[in-house]
């Protein structure tokens, strides 16, 4: 039997059914809009206990640095190894020496390199540079003439000692493009000390020194990233900058001042060519396509006139023709300074190459 409703729930089943809102349908899809979160701002942590020992200033020129030598060896590697590279920075930063020596496994292999300022001599401390094993036994397979692969090793990758000496061989080429980094600022050279085999062991510097750590990524062909981590000491670091600030505006290890000396030695040796011109005249092309031996050209000018003769585009002497050890020679008689007669002024900014008379068959 069914129920009766009043008519004031009647009233009240139709205001709930008008304030609730309609289901959606089921073949329908509600869109659900995901605002994105903000972005928390990253800081580096600062360590108070161990301040900071070089600028920011000196930092972004270590970053110049390496900014140049990653393009150098970017393109030394691609041409040598025949691999496709890209070889980018991806931090330098000024760290503690124990932070570098901890990130080593006890099978990696450290090189050492010495660094040589001409004026100065060789420094004490020498830098420090490590490339990953996939990246050294890559290169090592295309100069065994491998394929194009991309050879992926253990982090713990131990080197046999043919793979060794090979190792040295790619160092060397990583080392001669430090020189080439720093050429901008310093003239300094870098030479491959040894090679360690066992890098938690070195005791070149303290656990607490003050280094600077740069990280370089190495993309190989998109199938693998590899990287190259160098740790310059805070001594070479001083040792560097100091001579930096000392030569203010050096370029290849040369300041201005003496470039002086240097320009006028290069433009000595440079070669001029020397054109005496007797005169200048127009023909047609007709009158030039008929000439025969023995026709003569009019130059306009006495036989005995003097010949100007030119250094370039530009009138530097005026002298006579005549006849030196059976060749033809001109004899410098005084310097051009100014051109005095407006008429010659059309000659000299003309084409330059002497005007010849066809002689007599005798």
């Amino acid at each position: 039997m069914a129920d009766v409703l009043s008519q004031s729930q009647i009233d009240a089943l139709l205001k709930s059914m008008q304030n609730s809102e309609p289901e959606p349908a089921a073949a329908e899809t509600k869109v659900v809009e995901h605002k994105p979160e903000p972005e928390q701002t990253k800081y580096s942590r600062y360590d108070f206990y161990s301040p900071r020992k070089f600028t920011k200033e000196k930092m972004k020129i270590l970053s110049s640095v390496f900014e140049n030598y990653a393009r150098i060896i970017t393109s030394q590697v691609n041409g040598l190894f025949r691999v496709m590279t890209d070889i980018t920075v991806m931090e330098v930063q000024e760290r503690r020496y124990y932070e570098y020596v901890n990130a080593f496994h006890e099978n990696d292999c450290m090189t050492l390199i010495d660094a040589t300022v001409p004026e100065k001599g060789k420094n004490n401390v020498p830098l420090m540079m490590f490339i990953t094993p996939g990246l050294v036994i890559t290169l090592i397979n295309r100069m065994l003439g491998g394929g194009e692969d991309v050879v992926k090793v253990d982090s713990d990758y131990r080197y046999s000692d043919v793979e060794v000496a090979l190792y040295r061989r790619i160092v060397d080429y990583f080392t001669a493009a430090l020189k080439d980094g720093f050429s901008n600022y310093i003239n300094i050279e870098f030479k491959v000390q040894r090679v360690e085999e066992n890098p938690t062991m070195v005791q070149e510097l303290g656990l607490d020194e003050t280094v600077a750590i740069i990280h370089l990524n190495v993309d190989l062909a998109g199938l693998a990233v590899e990287k190259v981590r160098i740790c310059m000491p805070g001594t070479l670091l001083e040792f560097i900058f100091q001579m930096i600030d000392s030569r203010k505006h050096i370029a290849r290890g040369f300041a201005y001042e003496d470039n002086k000396e240097i320009i006028m030695d290069n433009i000595r040796h440079t070669l001029l060519p020397v054109t005496g011109q007797l005169g200048t005249v127009e023909l047609d092309l007709s009158d030039i396509y008929h000439l025969k031996v023995g026709d003569v050209i009019d130059l306009n000018k006495p036989r005995n006139s003097s010949v100007k003769l030119f250094v370039g585009r530009q009138p530097w002497f005026t002298g006579q023709m005549g006849v030196y050890k059976k060749n033809m020679a001109i004899r410098i008689e005084e310097r051009t300074y100014e051109v005095e007669d407006p008429e010659d002024a059309g000659e000299e900014e003309g084409e330059f190459e002497p005007a010849y008379y066809a002689p007599d068959e005798e």
